[in-house]
């Protein structure tokens, strides 16, 4: 990309001395010695850095950047195009600290579509999901999309879970060395993903204690902003001990006490709107009267969800709902996450240098969007993306990400007895099961195999390696998930953080076909009922991800929440049903292995030949004796 009139480099994917180019362009532009390639004059517009708002002023732009703010008329220089919005409300566009993208199942360019018109014009992707299919193309598979026009501004923060722990293997390897490579490759790279394996940065006995510190070490030698997840850590030492680590936030807070005590020890807190509504009446309620250490996040939101409820812009209003002034809340999108990850060069702000992305704002109080403009052109005009989306034929190396090299069949998900016996012992799951221990029950057996028991909620749960060929199979059996109904199985390539296919099911042919389903279609959800596939959606990309409208995927979701309506599922009393309400998609979020997590069913390794292994202390254990 070049600026249309110095034909100067003008992003962020250049190296530091192109940027010294486009800077020196910028001051003369400013200086009225160079011609500025547009102007735009507002109503009004927030000065974020003091929470101030400023009349009537005039915004010059030149190429992608902003060259000069002040009241109109004040510009001296010669201006190509002028636009006048003299009944809107300039606030700088939304950013975001913490999101993965793949969550959202659209790939960048569409991602871009969806979300800018609500205001989101920056996001920090947290990349340890793409990149524990493909590693190796991490990162230019994050900047693609911005190489070829999109206006959206990705910064990916390499993943520390890549692998998620020591006993995960699989699409990605990451330590000191790539790290490094990273942050030198592109500013676009500002620090390192959420480090989420807990067990492994506090125990020096860890086996991915060192790759764990090389990545930290990596991201203080290049200044870059060490990313956490804090879930579980609320005891007064472990907060400590986990600011001590040089992690600087947390976006896993769900209680107040927690966040206070977390935001009182230096963390940069990073709201997300589960708890948000409590938290905020609960910070102005304690008096909090800087809340520059405060951001708002969406983390993991689908693009069904989006389109219901919006992006970040969801956040600022619920926010706004339960108290907070609006130009508070405005700051936890704008300038405080822009800051916190160190990019108020370039985002955050409505001030010289930075890149021309404005949301124009029709009505302050309900946060009433009516464009947006990024790159210093309009991306959107009220609900309706009018940016550049560029077509991307996206490569095998992001298509072709399920290697299976055999059929899977249903004796790969049998689980043999021990013994001749009418009955063993199994080591049992459920969804989000954070005790210290498993939990034991004695299961029927039958022609040899243990089998499960629908009546005690009992089925069976399997991890399939889509990394090696082999399709590697573990099983084992889990507590009040998955279907009731005979000859019925779900299962998605989609399962943080690895990312393996996971499979669900009330019998053993059924799973196997999802599986062998997935690997057809590479990528997706399947669900298998009666002996057929009865619904599917496609994630070709990654497996995680489709290069599709936000539209088109929500069809194919809403048909498999259709079929999904008419499995019976189960689900354990404990377990509100606005957590675990029928369709059971959060078994996405099941197969996590960070902290809080103890024992997890990951893929087999040489550690864990069957899979199951307490990720906090390494110990693994008989799924059936």
């Amino acid at each position: 990309m070049t600026s249309p009139t110095t034909n100067l480099p003008d992003d962020l994917l250049v190296n530091a001395a192109d940027e010294v180019l486009i800077r020196q362009d910028l001051t003369l532009t400013a200086l009225g010695r160079r011609p500025a390639d547009r102007l735009l004059r507002v109503g009004r517009l927030l000065d974020v850095h003091s929470r101030t708002w400023l009349e009537d002023q005039e915004i010059v732009i030149k190429g992608r950047r902003i060259a000069y703010v002040g009241p109109a008329g004040s510009y001296e220089g010669e201006v190509g195009e002028r636009v006048h919005e003299p009944h809107l409300v300039a606030v700088p566009g939304f950013g975001e600290a913490h999101k993965h993208i793949e969550s959202s199942h659209l790939t960048p360019e569409w991602e871009a579509a969806l979300v800018m018109p609500h205001g989101v014009t920056w996001t920090c992707e947290a990349s340890h999901e793409f990149s524990n299919v493909n590693g190796a193309r991490n990162l230019e598979f994050w900047l693609e999309a911005r190489r070829r026009g999109s206006p959206m501004k990705i910064f990916p923060l390499p993943g520390s879970a890549v692998p998620p722990t020591a006993y995960e293997w699989g699409g990605g390897h990451f330590g000191y060395d790539e790290q490094k490579a990273f942050l030198g490759e592109s500013l676009m790279v500002a620090g390192l993903d959420e480090v989420m394996d807990w067990p492994s940065v506090s125990n020096p006995e860890n086996p991915a204690y060192d790759r764990l510190w090389g990545m930290i070490r990596a991201t203080f030698e290049q200044r870059g902003v060490v990313e956490g997840h804090g879930a579980g850590l609320r005891d007064l030492a472990s907060i400590n001990a986990f600011a001590g680590a040089g992690v600087a936030s947390d976006h896993e807070g769900w209680f107040l006490d927690e966040i206070w005590e977390k935001l009182t020890h230096g963390l940069f807190i990073e709201l997300r709107p589960h708890s948000l509504p409590e938290v905020i009446q609960g910070l102005i309620e304690k008096s909090l009267s800087d809340w520059s250490q405060i951001a708002f996040v969406t983390d993991d939101r689908s693009a069904s969800d989006t389109l219901k409820i919006g992006a970040t812009d969801h956040n600022v209003r619920l926010a706004i709902e339960n108290g907070l002034a609006p130009e508070i809340a405005i700051q936890c999108v704008t300038i405080n996450p822009a800051r916190h990850m160190r990019l108020t060069p370039w985002v955050g702000s409505i001030a010289p240098g930075r890149f021309a992305d404005i949301v124009l704002l029709d009505d302050v109080e309900r946060l009433s969007i009516a464009k947006v403009w990024a790159d210093g052109k309009q991306a959107s005009e009220g609900t309706s993306f009018v940016g550049v989306r560029p077509e991307i034929d996206w490569p095998d190396w992001a298509t072709k990400t399920v290697r299976i090299d055999r059929v899977v069949a249903p004796q790969d998900f049998r689980i043999a007895a021990p013994s001749d016996a009418a009955t063993a012992k199994a080591a049992l799951l459920r969804p989000f099961h954070w005790a210290d221990d498993f939990i034991t029950m004695d299961l029927p057996v039958r022609d040899g195999a243990v089998q499960r028991d629908p009546d005690r909620n009992v089925t069976k749960f399997a991890i399939v390696d889509r990394f090696s060929g082999e399709a590697k199979v573990s099983r084992m059996f889990w507590l009040g998930t998955g279907p009731r109904t005979p000859d019925t199985a779900l299962g998605a390539t989609l399962g943080h953080d690895k990312h393996n296919i996971w499979v669900v099911g009330s019998s053993d042919e059924a799973m196997a076909m999802v599986a062998n389903a997935l690997n057809e279609q590479q990528g997706g959800w399947v669900l298998v009922s009666g002996g057929k596939v009865v619904a599917r959606v496609h994630y070709e990309v990654g497996g995680l991800m489709t290069a599709r409208s936000a539209e088109e995927l929500d069809v194919e979701m809403q048909r498999l929440y259709a079929a999904g309506a008419e499995i019976d599922w189960m689900y354990e009393p404990t377990f509100s049903p606005r957590w675990w309400p029928g369709f059971p998609e959060r078994l996405s979020f099941a197969t996590l292995t960070c902290a809080p997590w103890r024992w997890v069913l990951v893929a087999p390794s040489e550690h864990a030949p069957e899979g199951f292994v307490n990720v906090a202390t390494g110990e693994t254990h008989p799924v059936v004796w």
